[in-house]
């Protein structure tokens, strides 16, 4: 987590201050809940939340115990209780420290998940605009980077928006399945602790009770989290690549907006390079590695270790800042996005008129000829246009065997445009519904 790639908004829900800050709200919410059964005295349980809640913690006092007790929550409970007083012998009361440290981190993640999700809904609200901006932009369609065939610029943001779509949805259920409270003590058998202060802090935190948590947490679900990101970073660098792509000199139907004293070169005054979809790649690669890692936590030792504290410290901020700013970089991309129309119809027309090919395949299939036949006599005049230049229109009508099968009009028919795009309303109500 650096600077570069940060959004204040993300980075404070994993600054100490915020960490801090859910440690005391667990232990406070625990006693409220230990108060009402009798356990501890009710009054002190104000006195926790009067006292702490006022308290501002001291951060690097707080680092300065650890560094003696070696142990963070203990750190932590012996600072708040400089504020409290005499009643912090009530905090912490049959607790462990997964029972705090799980649970925050559920919060941080729950919080995190909610900035994405609002991440996403930016980044689908300007795919949707685009893609009705350019629902009907003819450009080529290509596999293996080859032209294939006609589609538009619409519908390959359609494409987009229904991915991140998917992508929305996924991060739901992640969040849903993260949002999970422990407070069972020692093992996770409640021996020390009534399972209703689990309740209870759970409904207060928004979190739902973790059925068996023996001690911590179990991380199946975190790696779910962890892995739902990595396959929104993914989906991010699809987008970023085509736009890449499609900005290459020699394509250039689209490209990142080049902003007024924007230099593109130290070296070649000339250059527009694209940097923001290039960095959008390298961001994706970046939250992907931390999958593997979440799901290497799994295989805790028996009850409970600390071997995934180490990793989740690194990738629960690293994971999440780095998506929220590539969501919104990925937005702006979208948003300023240049499209050139022109040059899409000037590339779908370099090759005069080859991409026209299935369909004249099907046509003399449809007149009687065999599969075999009809794909030797279209492909022998589609070698001339790759190779000498031609006209494969004019090949075809100047071919004996395919004028056998199919008039001149028939055959000049199978080069309308238009029947390769008369299915986009039906893709975009798909897609869109029935905007």
């Amino acid at each position: 987590m650096i600077p570069r790639y940060s959004r204040p908004e993300m980075v404070a829900i994993w600054s100490p201050e915020t960490r801090f800050r859910i440690w005391f709200e667990i232990e406070a919410h625990a006693c409220d809940a230990l108060a009402e059964l009798g356990v501890i005295p009710k009054e002190a349980a104000r006195t926790i939340w009067e006292k702490g809640g006022a308290a501002k913690f001291d951060v690097a006092k707080i680092d300065e115990i650890e560094r003696v007790t070696k142990h963070d929550v203990i750190a932590f409970l012996t600072h708040l209780a400089e504020f409290v007083g005499p009643d912090a012998r009530f905090i912490h009361q049959g607790m462990t420290s997964s029972d705090v440290l799980d649970t925050c981190l559920a919060v941080q993640l729950t919080r995190a998940s909610d900035i994405l999700l609002d991440d996403i809904d930016a980044l689908l609200a300007a795919l949707k605009r685009r893609a009705f901006e350019h629902k009907d932009t003819v450009t080529i369609g290509r596999s293996h980077g080859i032209h294939a065939e006609p589609t538009t610029f619409g519908v390959k943001l359609a494409q987009a928006y229904a991915e991140f779509s998917r992508c929305r949805d996924r991060l739901v259920h992640a969040r849903e399945d993260i949002a999970t409270c422990a407070i069972s003590g020692a093992v996770g058998t409640f021996a020390n602790i009534e399972p209703y202060v689990e309740e209870h802090v759970a409904a207060k935190l928004g979190l739902k009770p973790e059925p068996v948590s023996t001690q911590v947490i179990p991380r199946d679900r975190h790696a779910m989290f962890f892995a739902t990101l990595g396959v929104i970073a993914s989906s991010v660098e699809r987008l970023a690549v085509e736009i890449r792509h499609l900005q290459r000199t020699e394509v250039l139907e689209a490209e990142e907006y080049f902003s007024p004293g924007q230099k593109g070169s130290s070296a070649m005054p000339h250059k527009r390079n694209p940097v923001l979809t290039e960095n959008l790649t390298g961001l994706a690669r970046m939250v992907r590695s931390m999958a593997l890692p979440a799901m290497e936590d799994v295989a805790l030792w028996h009850e409970r270790d600390i071997s995934h504290s180490s990793v989740e410290r690194m990738i629960g901020p690293d994971a999440t800042v780095t998506l929220d700013f590539a969501l919104a970089r990925l937005t702006g991309v979208v948003d300023k996005l240049l499209v050139y129309p022109e040059n899409m119809e000037k590339n779908l027309n370099k090759f005069r008129g080859l991409v026209h090919s299935q369909r004249v395949l099907l046509a003399l299939t449809q007149a009687g000829l065999s599969r075999e036949d009809a794909y030797r006599l279209v492909q022998r005049n589609a070698m001339k246009v790759w190779e000498q230049g031609a006209d494969f229109l004019e090949e075809l009508l100047a071919d004996k065997d395919v004028t056998a099968a199919l008039s001149e009009a028939e055959i000049r028919e199978k080069f309308d445009l238009g029947y390769h795009t008369k299915h986009v309303d039906t893709i975009f109500k798909r897609v869109f519904g029935e905007a």
